[in-house]
């Protein structure tokens, strides 16, 4: 289906379980299936200091325990600048998107969306890589 996929390895941060197997299941359809997961911004953090080559793609969750997606992904943009970043988010708001782009993300999607919404936007992500 997405040939232009084959090879990416992504890595999604979510705190609710039903969200990172949904996300999963919608990349796996895009045949993306070097696909890694992450509870919460601190054990990604972790994951992408041990195994940095594992990681060509963030897709993470705003509200999150201990580091929320845009303290996450500012941590990220302090050692990785060029690291893809997509934040998934219940969030509409025009200042949340603001403080999105200022913190560096590299797209944004509010929730709920559909796989060709998902799979639009990562279009547009893929392109940085």
């Amino acid at each position: 289906m997405a040939s232009s996929y084959n090879n990416l390895k992504v890595l999604i941060v979510e705190d609710s379980a039903d969200a990172r197997i949904t996300l999963k299941s919608m990349l796996l359809e895009l045949e993306i299936t070097q696909v890694f997961e992450a509870a919460d911004g601190m054990e990604a953090l972790e994951f992408i200091d041990s195994s940095p080559d594992l990681v060509d793609l963030i897709v993470c969750d705003w509200n999150m325990p201990m580091l929320t997606g845009v303290e996450f992904l500012r941590q990220v943009r302090s050692v990785y600048a060029d690291m893809p970043f997509l934040m998934v988010t219940g969030r509409n708001d025009i200042d949340s998107v603001i403080e999105a782009k200022q913190s560096g993300v590299t797209a944004y999607i509010t929730k709920p969306f559909s796989f060709h919404e998902l799979q639009s936007k990562l279009d547009k992500v893929i392109q940085c890589i």
